[in-house]
């Protein structure tokens, strides 16, 4: 029961993550080149990814692990960019 109730709790955590990202990037409070959007997108994958596990969820888990790597692919990128500028 207390599995159950945590995993939830992380797919609602994860579930806003998601939404307050795409509402923030919508309005221009942030931009997809900064890496704050791609955390909060990397925390939404992991709740909604706990979430999937105790559900058995497989497509929910492949596709927000994918989620995951393309943000966490995004971050690395512009840490790249960033520190090959003089």
């Amino acid at each position: 029961m207390h599995t159950f109730l945590f995993s939830s709790i992380m797919g609602w955590v994860g579930a806003v993550a998601y939404l307050v990202a795409y509402l923030l990037l919508s309005i221009g409070k942030l931009k997809s080149d900064k890496p704050f959007y791609h955390v909060l997108n990397v925390i939404g994958a992991a709740g909604l990814i706990t979430d999937a596990i105790s559900l058995n969820d497989y497509p929910n888990l492949v596709v927000n692990s994918l989620w995951a790597l393309i943000a966490g692919f995004a971050i690395a990128v512009i840490y790249r960019k960033r520190n090959s500028k003089p």
